[in-house]
C-alpha cells in the first residue's frame, strides 16, 4: 500500500512539474539551426517596430551590457507607429534561446510604468552566452501586437 502511494506522489509530481514547465520559460518546441539565426544587423537592434507595425518599442538595459548569467532590469520605450507614447499598456516577457530550445531561467515582468510611454521591466537574466530572442506582447488602445529583439551575448 505505501509503494503505491509512493507511485502514485511520484506520477502527481511528475504532472504539476509538467505544467509548470511553459511558465518556468521552458520551451518545448525543437531547437532552431545556427542557419536560422538572423545575419542582418538590424535583426540586433535595440529598437524594432512590431511585428503589426502598431508598435515602435526600445530597450536599454542596466547595467548597458546586457550581461550573462546576472539578474538584471530592462526599461522599455512604447510608441505607437507615429512616435506618440503609449502610456497604459498590458505587456507579457518571454524569453528563449533558439538553438538550445529553452527559455530564460526567471519570469520577468513589468513592474512599473513611469506614465511617459516606459515600461521597467525587472527579473531578466540568461543563463549563458549565444543567441537570445526577448518577445514582448503588448496590449493597448484595443489592439495587440509583439515584438522580438535579438541578442547575441558574449
Amino acid at each position: 500500500m505505501l509503494k503505491k502511494l509512493g507511485v502514485i506522489l511520484v506520477v502527481v509530481l511528475f504532472t504539476c512539474f509538467m505544467a509548470l514547465v511553459p511558465a518556468m520559460g521552458v520551451v518545448s518546441a525543437s531547437p532552431k539551426s545556427a542557419q536560422e539565426r538572423p545575419a542582418a544587423e538590424s535583426a540586433y537592434s535595440k529598437t524594432m517596430v512590431s511585428k503589426e507595425g502598431t508598435f515602435k518599442v526600445t530597450y536599454t538595459s542596466d547595467p548597458e551590457a546586457v550581461p550573462v548569467n546576472k539578474l538584471h532590469s530592462w526599461k522599455l520605450k512604447v510608441e505607437t507607429a507615429d512616435g506618440t507614447p503609449v502610456k497604459d499598456a498590458e505587456i507579457t516577457v518571454g524569453g528563449t534561446m533558439p538553438e538550445h530550445g529553452h527559455g530564460m531561467p526567471t519570469m520577468p515582468s513589468v513592474t512599473k510604468n513611469y506614465g511617459d510611454g516606459t515600461y521597467l521591466v525587472e527579473g531578466m537574466k540568461f543563463s549563458m552566452m549565444g543567441w537570445w530572442e526577448v518577445n514582448f506582447n503588448i496590449k493597448a488602445g484595443g489592439k495587440t501586437d509583439s515584438v522580438t529583439f535579438n541578442l547575441r551575448l558574449q
